[in-house]
């Protein structure tokens, strides 16, 4: 339905999910939140299925949480709404078996800019800002962001965008490592798709393990990190993915992969 605030469209291979709230930029309400896992979960459990986008509808990405939504109301348990909608959402986004690409059409704020991070790649038009508004209101970075800011940037960017809460244009979260890329407003969709396009047809499991053992060998001692690829590799290697990858690699040819 056009007017459901979480809208899910796209091809057979590349699912497009869309924040539609756009005279609220988007912002996060408990109906959006049961919608949108839901949508990610349906992506997650279709095989066809090999890269998701996910973007905002109107002049924003998303403005995070909305303070307006019965959930916020006054009193509300904060922490509750962190666990009851945001941690499941961060998690799902990390576990997803296909990549997923966050398209910022514009401004992403508090948790709509962790929520943005959390996906594997993020393409962002150049009209597009992050804020980490949470100190603003007298809160900390959630939806992930206390984890993910320090490991994409640096501790001490990551406690200047948290404490300060000032914009961050696009162009300069690509040139500290923020985001994937920066485009130009007019081919943020096209560019977008094409990255997904791109990854439909690399292999999906070896794509989404990739993201797992980075993510897990921030934790590790090198060693266990080697332990923690050999792992890794000895599954793949006997995946049919890896089988494709070089009988085309030797025959020349386009591989067609269809592990997931």
């Amino acid at each position: 339905m056009a007017d459901a605030c979480i809208l899910v469209g796209g091809t057979a291979a590349v699912r497009l999910i869309t924040l539609n709230r756009p005279a609220a930029l988007n912002s996060f309400t408990a109906e959006m939140h049961s919608l949108l896992l839901p949508a990610l979960n349906a992506a997650a459990d279709d095989a066809a299925v090999r890269a998701v986008v996910i973007t905002g509808a109107g002049r924003g990405f998303c403005a995070g949480q909305d303070l307006n939504d019965p959930a916020m109301a006054d009193n509300a348990d904060v922490g509750g709404v962190i666990e009851r909608f945001y941690r499941p959402l961060a998690l799902r986004l990390r576990s997803m078996p296909v990549p997923v690409i966050a398209a910022v059409n514009g401004v992403a704020a508090g948790a709509g800019a962790n929520f943005a991070l959390c996906c594997d790649m993020v393409v962002a038009a150049r009209g597009a800002s992050f804020i980490q508004a949470f100190s603003k209101i007298g809160l900390v970075p959630d939806c992930g962001g206390t984890w993910l800011l320090p490991r994409l940037v640096g501790r001490a960017r990551a406690l200047g965008l948290a404490m300060t809460g000032d914009k961050l244009a696009a162009e300069e979260a690509q040139r500290i490592g923020l985001i994937w890329q920066c485009v130009d407003d007019a081919v943020l969709m096209d560019s977008a798709m094409a990255l997904a396009n791109r990854m439909a047809a690399m292999p999906s499991k070896a794509i989404a393990e990739t993201r797992r053992v980075l993510d897990a060998a921030l934790a590790m001692d090198f060693g266990d990190a080697l332990a923690l690829e050999a792992g890794a590799q000895r599954e793949l290697g006997a995946a049919p993915d890896f089988a494709e990858g070089v009988a085309a690699f030797l025959a020349k040819r386009p591989a067609v992969f269809k592990d997931r």
